[in-house]
């Protein structure tokens, strides 16, 4: 299985939707963690967080499915 972005469970890129639905976690369980690692490393989580999410929403391709 491939890691892609998902097309109908998305915020902004469908990063966390198509990371939940290839791990079976929930998507909403998947951005909760994001957030998380944001508040609990200040220093650099919101910024490799960031760097990260972006370069995935770049990089992924969209699955087929809706």
């Amino acid at each position: 299985m491939n890691l892609t972005r998902s097309k109908s469970d998305r915020w902004i890129f469908g990063v966390c939707g198509g990371i939940g639905r290839q791990t079976g976690i929930s998507p909403n369980l998947v951005r909760l963690g994001v957030v998380a690692i944001v508040i609990l490393v200040p220093m650099v989580g919101p910024i490799a967080a960031g760097i990260v999410y972006l370069l995935m929403g770049l990089l992924l391709p969209e699955s087929e499915e809706y």
